[in-house]
């Protein structure tokens, strides 16, 4: 075994150890192969360009071809939960929104929340508002126009 493929066998475990360092990127993966194609062209003897030419034409053409789709199926899609899964969500106010009073209540999903305003504007009872964000254990409100039924 000549240096060459010690070098390619060398650099293939780095990249092993990168990859398994963290493996939910899967980057190195593709530089492991690359250096794995070039290994095996040194050992059958293959000149010092044509490895290095193997190593990068492997390395980036599966970086660039297969990175993209592991990438979407190895990274979870985050979804709302508790707290974030509240935004958006419409609701009737139950106590009048006064946030120089420091007042106001909502029912959401069954629950009463503490309400605040967030243009800063009083909100009657019986407003249909939007939660906009939630800190801590208020939720911030702006009205919201009811559809017609027309």
């Amino acid at each position: 075994m000549d240096l060459s493929s010690i070098i390619w066998l060398v650099l293939l475990v780095v990249f092993l150890i990168v990859e398994a360092a963290c493996p939910i990127h899967l980057v190195s993966l593709w530089f492991a192969a690359g250096a794995l194609v070039a290994a095996v062209a040194s050992m059958f003897g293959g000149p010092v360009w044509l490895q290095v030419g193997l190593f990068l034409v492997v390395s980036v053409s599966l970086l660039a071809g297969l990175w993209p789709f592991t990438k979407k199926f190895l990274q979870p899609g985050i979804s709302p939960t508790n707290v974030d899964a509240n935004i958006g969500t419409r609701c009737y106010v139950t106590a009048r929104v006064d946030n120089l009073a420091a007042q106001g209540q909502i029912k959401l999903n069954g629950l009463e929340w503490t309400a605040r305003s967030t243009t800063g504007e009083s909100i009657p009872e019986g407003t249909l508002v939007r939660v906009d964000h939630v800190e801590g254990v208020k939720a911030f409100v702006t009205p919201v126009q009811e559809e017609s039924t027309v």
